[in-house]
């Protein structure tokens, strides 16, 4: 593979000690997955903060919302010959999955695009209702004039659906619910309309026939989906064999759309390849990444909560030079850059 991206010298540039846990009971776990925006002179991450309860001898913790809207701890006996912990992501409990940790989204700011840290005027996101019980994760952002539309994984035990906020402030929001049913994630909304339509990435999964693949939609209104059409598909013996999903918004260049994504072996090895669709048509996949542009190398990549992972839903665009920043090994976030035309001239 061709080193398209140089690493941010400083990498990784936050770690779970660098934010404060949301309450004094829970210990941050892992920080994943930052959606990434400009907001006035600043970059701004809106960080996936996993959480959970700290550790006593012989049981296993974790919280959920109840149905009041409260966290409560969850405490089982490990030798319980109910549980299943074969994934150290999810819980198994008398034929109920939950997730080892619970997730909300935290707001950090930077001037230089390498330092950042939290100001506490930004409230965090956290679950909220039925559908986010489990936790919030994964944030996209997209900006769409002075709107920034927020997409992210809401869960549950109802399955993993696409949810939907908005802000100009980002201290107040419009929140519209599920916006695509379980179970589907990796939602990126397109920042301009294409032919009238607005447009998104997305995908949904079958557990039974067909498989874990990327689709588009369009909407008039950014609430209602429809004409759904999948574009990608996984590939046997390549980089993305067992998944693949979009990264951040697509970014419009004179050859085409530019989309980053993850794909995934069956081994749960995540890397970055890229997708090019037509201007006019995002429909038309025009040219598919054969190799990764981007895969785990640094020790920080390749060894933490869940290794061999480097997954983006975030980036800036500077002229030529794409900053991504991304999630390493499911435990920190990283930084990287590359030449959007070194990008493109892999494609074929």
């Amino acid at each position: 593979m061709e080193n398209l991206f140089e690493r941010f010298s400083v990498n990784p540039i936050l770690r779970p000690t660098s934010i404060c846990p949301s309450r004094n009971d829970l210990k941050i776990e892992c920080l994943l997955n930052p959606g990434v925006f400009r907001y006035r002179d600043k970059i701004g991450l809106l960080l996936r903060v996993a959480e959970r309860p700290k550790q006593k001898e012989g049981y296993l913790s974790f919280p959920k919302l109840n149905d009041k809207g409260v966290i409560e701890i969850m405490e089982i006996p490990k030798d319980s010959p109910d549980l299943d912990l074969s994934d150290v992501r999810v819980v198994n409990y008398q034929g109920e999955d939950y997730l080892t940790t619970m997730s909300h989204l935290r707001l950090v700011w930077s001037t230089d695009g390498v330092h950042f840290s939290e100001d506490k005027n930004y409230p965090a996101i956290f679950a909220h209702d039925a559908y986010t019980a489990y936790g919030i994760e994964d944030c996209r952002v997209s900006q769409i004039g002075d709107t920034y539309y927020l997409t992210f994984s809401a869960v549950s035990s109802n399955g993993v659906v696409v949810g939907m906020k908005s802000t100009k402030d980002w201290l107040t929001y419009q929140d519209y619910g599920p916006i695509f049913p379980p179970h589907n994630k990796d939602c990126a909304i397109f920042e301009r309309k294409i032919n009238g339509r607005y447009y998104a990435l997305h995908r949904p999964s079958s557990p039974e026939i067909g498989g874990n693949y990327m689709w588009i939609s369009e909407s008039p209104d950014l609430i209602h989906w429809g004409n759904h059409r999948c574009i990608a598909r996984t590939r046997k013996d390549h980089f993305d064999s067992s998944r693949l999903g979009a990264g951040a918004s697509p970014i419009p260049t004179e050859y085409g759309w530019l989309s980053i994504y993850h794909g995934a072996t069956e081994n749960n090895r995540y890397c970055l390849g890229a997708l090019l669709l037509d201007l006019n048509d995002p429909t038309k996949v025009i040219a598919r990444s054969q190799t990764p542009i981007m895969e785990p190398e640094e020790t920080y990549e390749i060894e933490g909560f869940f290794g061999e992972v480097i997954f983006t839903n975030g980036h800036i665009v500077r002229g030529d030079e794409l900053v991504i920043y991304y999630g390493a090994a499911d435990e920190v976030i990283c930084g990287a850059k590359a030449s959007i035309r070194a990008i493109l001239s892999t494609l074929v």
